[in-house]
């Protein structure tokens, strides 16, 4: 499979993780898929972006960590386009603190937690929490990272 990822940086660069690297666990959250090429933007903003979004698509107020949009082909058409991740700087820093998890760590989680959600998987019950946080966890073992779960 031949991946392509367009990063935009919104937020304040410094200290975000660089495209190759999103590319990387992106890459690794994606493997297994039959398809020759898959596109995806991943796009890092500040809060009042991502609640902007939060509110308008998930009715949610406040920003989020991750936002996912699956892209939804039209019938008949065929596209190498998975659809887009918008991921909020700030809260991605705030939850890694809060937490005591490494700041990488937790970007990698989300960048992993969001193709998973463009790949189709959800949390919305038990079972389906279930099953994500396994393939999520078993993802981020595989680049280095421990259980995102596990304080």
């Amino acid at each position: 499979m031949r991946l392509t990822v367009s990063v935009q940086y919104v937020a304040a660069r410094a200290g975000l993780p660089a495209q190759p690297t999103i590319a990387k666990w992106a890459g690794a959250a994606l493997r297994g898929i039959r398809k020759e090429r898959i596109t995806l933007s991943v796009r890092l903003v500040g809060t009042k972006e991502s609640a902007r979004l939060n509110r308008r698509y998930r009715a949610k107020p406040g920003p989020t960590n991750v936002l996912s949009f699956p892209f939804a082909c039209p019938p008949g058409a065929h596209t190498d386009v998975l659809g887009d991740l918008v991921i909020c700087a700030p809260v991605v820093r705030r939850e890694a603190r809060q937490q005591g998890k490494a700041e990488r760590a937790h970007w990698a989680h989300m960048v992993v937690h969001g193709i998973l959600h463009l790949r189709g998987h959800d949390h919305k019950n038990r079972k389906d929490a279930a099953t994500m946080e396994t393939l999520e966890i078993r993802i981020l073992k595989g680049l280095g990272f421990s259980n995102p779960y596990v304080s």
